[in-house]
Order: C-alpha cells, then structure tokens, then sequence
C-alpha cells in the first residue's frame, strides 16, 4: 500500500506541475496578447455645459443633447504603431476630418505616445446656432484606411453635386468598414487611472479644464469604430 501512496503522490504532483505549467503558460500567453494588440491608444470627447449656471466638463458619450455654446474638445494618444481617425458630419450634410489633421499620398506619419488635443493648443469648438444632429466617427485600424482616405481626398477638391454625392459614398465605406469587421474584431475599453502626467500639460490653458483627464484606453484587434450622435438642440 505505501507504493501505491508513493505513485498516486508522484502522479500528484506530475499533475500539479503540468498545471501550473500551463497556467503559467497561459498567463504570458495572456500577458503577451495584452502588450501586443494591434490597436492601442488613449481617447477622451469632453464637453464644456453650463450647469446652474456654472461651467462644468464632461464625458460626452454615445448618444447624448448639447446646446447651443456648449463646448467640445477632444485628446487623442497613439499607444502603438495604429492609425486613428476621427469624422465630422454635421447638421448641413458636410465632412470634416478632425483627426488626423492632414493626411496626402494616402499616408500619413503615426507617432506612437504623441499627444495630440483638437482642436489643437487651449481652443475648444463651440456649437454654432445652426441645430440638429451632429455626428462623429471614431476609426482605428492597424494599417491606413486607403479607400477611406481617397474618397475625403476628392471630396476636398469636389465641388457641388459632386460634393454631396461623394458625402453619401464617405458614409457608406464607414459602414461597410464596420459591417465587415463586425466578426473579427475584438476591443476593450477602460478608464485610464495614471493620468496625472498629462493633466495641466503646455497644451492646456491656465484654469482650462483638461479633457485628456477624461481619458480611457481602447485596444483591439483588426478594427475598432465607434459613432457618437449629439443632439444639438
């Protein structure tokens, strides 16, 4: 009988070591996924509301109502080698790129850890009085967006019907983007808990609020696409 204690011991721990070996294995493997995704950077849409009449910054998120005079600012961080646009569609139809703020040749430079505010410096957009509903992409792909960059390339030097028909073409490659990608991608996001070092930065005014302090982190992989819709009222 003690031989048989000896070899269901010996067995015991030959099973133990396999599992901690593979936990172990499965921990770096995890570990590994986590500092090698393919899209990675920081990202904060703040606004400035007028709340009992005193200014106060907040998130803005997926759907929400802003006013007249509110005021919107963005913060954008690259963690890793990733491409990161950011759309403007507004209330009368009309496409801007905010982010990145010029791309040519259907490329454009990727500064891993650059901070980047837009609008640039202590300027915050402010909505106008023309009302209705304002619309942002936010895209992220491992490689430049080629066919996306040349459809706003030749809207920028379009002009009339051209324009507008090039609007709905635009849209619809945001679209195909995201349906296409809808099974491949993974992403997270989550609020970023060190983030003392960038607020008071040179970019933000003295007694400014500082919208990268609203900051969290997306990662993913292949793909990542998110629409904010505001009701400017």
């Amino acid at each position: 009988m003690k031989k048989l204690h000896l070899v269901t011991a010996a067995l015991a721990l030959v099973t133990l070591a396999l599992t901690l070996n593979f936990g172990s294995a499965t921990a770096r493997a995890d570990q590994r996924k986590g500092q090698d995704k393919d899209i990675l950077f920081l990202w904060a849409f703040g606004a400035i509301v007028q709340k009992e009449h005193t200014p106060e910054l907040i998130p803005v998120v997926q759907d929400m109502a802003l006013k007249s005079g509110d005021r919107i600012k963005f913060f954008v961080k690259p963690e890793n080698k990733c491409f990161v646009y950011l759309l403007y569609h507004n209330s009368q139809g009309e496409v801007t790129v905010l982010f990145p703020y010029r791309f040519e040749n259907l490329n454009f430079d990727v500064l891993p850890a650059q901070e980047d505010y837009i609008p640039k410096g202590d300027k915050w957009f402010e909505l106008d009085e023309h009302t209705g509903q304002e619309t942002f992409y936010l895209l992220a792909s491992p490689s430049p967006l080629r066919l996306l960059q040349d459809l706003i390339n030749q809207y920028e030097t379009a002009d009339g019907a051209t324009k507008q028909k090039l609007v709905k073409t635009i849209l619809a490659e945001i679209r195909r983007l995201r349906w296409e990608n809808r099974n491949f991608k993974k992403y997270a996001e989550r609020p970023v808990t060190t983030m003392g070092n960038l607020r008071g930065g040179k970019t933000v005014a003295e007694g400014t609020p500082d919208v990268a302090g609203l900051a969290v982190e997306i990662s993913g992989e292949t793909f990542y696409g998110r629409t904010f819709t505001i009701a400017h009222e």
